[in-house]
């Protein structure tokens, strides 16, 4: 247990890291200092790459803990064993904590997104005054500028709320229906292909190895459909062709869409799964 809420709190801050990179293009584009912002993020990014890594041997050895307590108290094919049913459900059930997880971190991440964008904005402006990451770290860990740059009320804060409960202008709805899609999709690729591995034990290894095409399914939507949008958004407020009303609609939006998307993979999971086992099935097939 105390390894399934490591995985849980490893998959809340992803999410949550996940959710704070809207608040870096919005910052981005009212610095004007995009790329910057981008490239700031790139080092929190970095704590959620090794949250990842961490996370993904713990999900496998959980699937895998699940498989071998199955074989072990098996008396006949272990598919048929009435006690690996149950561990099935029990994997299942742990499997929609850790998706459960993943939507508490998107929520969060959403309640942080206004102060986030306030103080990485400041963190830009400042990173140009100190102009490398080394004394931009001086400059953050000295308690007096930190205080006074925490003590402004942002005015950014009434701008957001006036401009969040209106429908979308200018902004194509197929545009966050698609990444609700793609959100739910990536939530639970991983997840479910472990999960059809633990259904397909013979092969679990192929069956894993397909959260790959899963994902890819996912990769191709955003790639036609969110990335190229939200570029195109971005692009124009920084050209002054788009207000920066709808940068910040286009984010709140997006927050929206995530949280979303982590509750539509609860839909996702089992269904993919499923598949995920039907295809790692015709897959192995000719070898069998």
């Amino acid at each position: 247990m105390d390894r399934l809420w490591l995985i849980a709190v490893l998959t809340a801050f992803i999410h949550l890291t996940d959710t704070l990179v809207y608040a870096v293009r919005l910052s981005g584009v009212t610095t004007r200092r995009l790329a910057t912002a981008f490239s700031l993020f790139q080092i929190i990014s970095l704590l959620a790459s090794t949250a990842n890594l961490i996370q993904a041997p713990l999900l496998s050895s959980v699937v895998e803990k699940t498989i071998n307590t199955g074989l072990k108290h098996a008396s006949g094919p272990l598919l048929e064993s009435p006690l690996y049913h149950h561990q099935l459900t029990l994997l299942g059930m742990e499997i929609r904590m850790i998706i459960f997880s993943a939507t508490l971190g998107t929520v969060l991440g959403v309640l942080l997104t206004p102060a986030f964008n306030y103080i990485f904005t400041r963190v830009i402006f400042l990173f140009e005054e100190a102009g490398s990451i080394p004394r931009l770290i001086i400059i953050l860990l000295s308690p007096r500028l930190l205080v006074k740059t925490l003590r402004k009320r942002p005015r950014y804060l009434g701008t957001l709320r006036a401009s969040l409960p209106q429908r979308p202008q200018n902004i194509p709805l197929t545009f966050f229906m698609a990444h609700t899609i793609v959100i739910g999709i990536w939530t639970t690729g991983v997840l479910s292909a472990l999960y059809a591995g633990a259904l397909l034990p013979e092969y679990r290894s192929t069956a894993s190895l397909l959260s790959g095409v899963v994902n890819g399914v996912a990769t191709i939507l955003s790639a036609m459909i969110v990335d190229p949008t939200a570029a195109m958004i971005t692009d124009q407020a920084l050209r002054g062709i788009r207000d920066q009303r709808d940068i910040r609609q286009m984010v709140y939006y997006l927050c929206l869409t995530r949280v979303l998307g982590t509750i539509l993979a609860q839909v996702f999971f089992l269904p993919a799964a499923h598949l995920i086992k039907e295809t790692a099935i015709i897959i192995a097939a000719p070898d069998r």
